[in-house]
């Protein structure tokens, strides 16, 4: 199945082609040549956004339904929405939820179309910081514990979220040893724990400000430890309600290709332990604490452009080439080049979208 994307603009580095077309022979972009219309075509070709932290989608949580079917309405309707690849999160909760959940992302493994896995954010982290997390599932890791849970996983565990100043080091080794993404988050780090967290190989951190130590001028936290890194790097939700955008501006300054877009969106749930609100375009819990975003994640670059000063082209690689490159897969999908997979976003001159291409098919 062939197909082209006529006259259209794309990010080629820095730098916007213009008047370009783009031919997709399968999955995989096969061409990329200069159009004879020079007219302007008024549209920009984009990778397909990765979000490394979700919920639900689809009026689904999957925490809450942890079935095959779950993943399948979260991918479908992700997918409407520009969503190419994404991570399906799970917060603190029960054994047999957890369970639940990583036995569905298996079977459902082998017919999945954009989840790439799971992230578990939790159960092992610092009570101090635990925002919307149920604290009677909070506990420390035992080595023992972490290896079934691993090998239970059996390679669907991408990412995890933990506070490390209180995770024995062995733990946090054996994390790295097989392949998953660790993240500094729902943590009372002081800029000294986090930092030497760091530098164990810890690679990123969970939604940057919320559920962390702040930033203070006699004691940094885990803000400032991130900024003065040298490789560590940082999510953001980006919708004006988690992280005010003068701060996310602040941030995306100093973080630059460090910094990434995730949604942290969660959908309505009236049934278990997360029992999320809809309220002024955001979540909370029936007790007020804000939990879940409502956000799509072009949704969130558009807010980067439009209220934190923020370039596209650097705005669409804050959903796409920086969370591909931390899970790996930015040889993949996450940029627009010959014999690269074909998932590719079509949006006009407003930002809004018109196009999905999923593995060179129109959704």
């Amino acid at each position: 199945m062939s197909k082209v994307i006529s006259n259209t603009s794309y990010f080629q580095g820095n730098d916007l082609k213009k008047n370009q077309n783009i031919s997709i022979d399968g999955a995989i972009i096969s061409d990329i040549n200069e159009s004879s219309n020079k007219e302007n075509g008024h549209t920009i070709t984009i990778p397909g956004f990765i979000d490394l932290q979700i919920y639900g989608a689809g009026g689904r949580l999957f925490s809450a339904v942890p079935t095959v079917e779950s993943l399948t309405i979260m991918e479908d309707d992700l997918l409407k929405k520009g969503t190419t690849g994404f991570l399906a999160c799970m917060a603190t909760n029960s054994p047999e939820v957890f369970d639940a959940c990583i036995k569905a992302a298996k079977e459902h493994r082998s017919s999945a179309k954009n989840c790439l896995g799971l992230h578990l954010e939790g159960p092992f982290l610092n009570p101090k910081r635990l925002g919307a997390h149920v604290p009677a599932f909070v506990r420390k890791a035992s080595l023992d514990e972490i290896k079934k849970l691993i090998d239970f996983g059996d390679g669907i565990i991408k990412m995890m979220t933990i506070a490390a100043e209180l995770q024995a080091d062995e733990m946090i080794e054996y994390l790295l040893n097989n392949g998953v993404v660790v993240s500094l988050g729902h943590s009372n780090a002081t800029f000294d724990e986090a930092t030497a967290a760091y530098n164990k190989g810890i690679q990123t951190t969970t939604h940057l400000f919320n559920a962390m130590s702040p930033i203070h001028h006699r004691e940094p936290g885990i803000p400032t430890a991130v900024f003065n890194h040298n490789k560590a790097m940082a999510s953001i939700i980006a919708d004006g309600q988690h992280v005010d955008f003068e701060v996310i501006k602040f941030a995306q300054k100093i973080l630059k290709e460090r910094l990434f877009l995730i949604t942290d969106a969660v959908t309505a749930c009236s049934t278990g332990p997360y029992q999320h609100i809809e309220k002024e375009n955001k979540f909370v819990m029936p007790d007020g604490t804000l939990s879940g975003s409502s956000l799509t994640m072009l949704e969130a670059v558009k807010n980067c452009v439009l209220h934190c000063g923020i370039a596209l082209n650097d705005a669409i690689k804050m959903g796409t080439l920086y969370p591909a490159k931390l899970i790996g897969i930015e040889n993949l999908t996450a940029s627009i080049e010959i014999g690269h997979q074909a998932n590719l976003l079509i949006i006009d001159d407003n930002l809004n979208l018109k196009e999905v291409v999923f593995k060179g098919e129109t959704i």
